[in-house]
Protein backbone atom coordinates (compact mmCIF):
# COMPACT_ATOMS: atom_id res chain seq x y z
CA UNK A 1 0.00 0.00 0.00
CA UNK A 2 1.37 3.48 -0.90
CA UNK A 3 1.00 5.94 0.87
CA UNK A 4 -0.79 9.26 -0.48
CA UNK A 5 1.05 12.60 0.12
CA UNK A 6 -0.77 15.50 0.02
CA UNK A 7 0.70 18.78 -1.25
CA UNK A 8 -0.59 21.24 1.68
CA UNK A 9 1.62 20.22 4.03
CA UNK A 10 4.10 20.10 2.00
CA UNK A 11 3.24 24.01 -0.01
CA UNK A 12 2.79 24.75 4.46
CA UNK A 13 6.25 23.67 5.12
CA UNK A 14 7.80 25.76 1.75
CA UNK A 15 5.51 28.29 2.97
CA UNK A 16 7.20 28.25 7.21
CA UNK A 17 10.71 27.87 5.29
CA UNK A 18 10.34 30.59 3.17
CA UNK A 19 9.45 32.97 6.10
CA UNK A 20 12.09 32.00 8.34
CA UNK A 21 14.44 33.29 5.11
CA UNK A 22 12.82 36.78 3.94
CA UNK A 23 15.35 38.50 6.57
CA UNK A 24 17.23 39.24 2.97
CA UNK A 25 14.99 39.19 0.16
CA UNK A 26 17.68 39.24 -2.10
CA UNK A 27 19.20 35.81 -0.59
CA UNK A 28 19.51 32.62 -3.04
CA UNK A 29 18.12 30.63 -0.22
CA UNK A 30 14.76 33.08 0.21
CA UNK A 31 14.65 33.57 -3.52
CA UNK A 32 14.60 29.68 -4.49
CA UNK A 33 12.08 28.80 -1.50
CA UNK A 34 9.63 31.75 -2.69
CA UNK A 35 9.84 31.13 -6.62
CA UNK A 36 9.31 27.36 -5.67
CA UNK A 37 6.61 27.79 -3.12
CA UNK A 38 4.91 30.51 -6.07
CA UNK A 39 5.01 28.09 -8.66
CA UNK A 40 4.18 25.01 -6.65
CA UNK A 41 1.02 26.97 -5.71
CA UNK A 42 0.27 28.30 -8.89
CA UNK A 43 0.49 24.50 -10.37
CA UNK A 44 -0.56 23.04 -7.41
CA UNK A 45 -3.47 20.40 -9.18
CA UNK A 46 -0.14 19.50 -11.45
CA UNK A 47 2.00 18.84 -8.60
CA UNK A 48 -0.70 17.06 -6.84
CA UNK A 49 -0.55 14.57 -9.87
CA UNK A 50 3.46 14.42 -9.31
CA UNK A 51 3.09 13.52 -5.68
CA UNK A 52 0.54 10.57 -6.29
CA UNK A 53 2.66 9.32 -9.48
CA UNK A 54 6.17 9.47 -7.47
CA UNK A 55 4.13 7.69 -4.37
CA UNK A 56 2.91 5.00 -6.71
CA UNK A 57 6.80 4.78 -7.57
CA UNK A 58 8.00 4.22 -4.72
CA UNK A 59 10.25 7.23 -5.64
CA UNK A 60 9.69 9.44 -2.29
CA UNK A 61 12.90 9.08 -0.79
Amino acid sequence: MTMRIKAEPILAKLNELRHDAETDKTDLEYLALHHAFCFLSYKMGEFQKYLDEAASDGSED
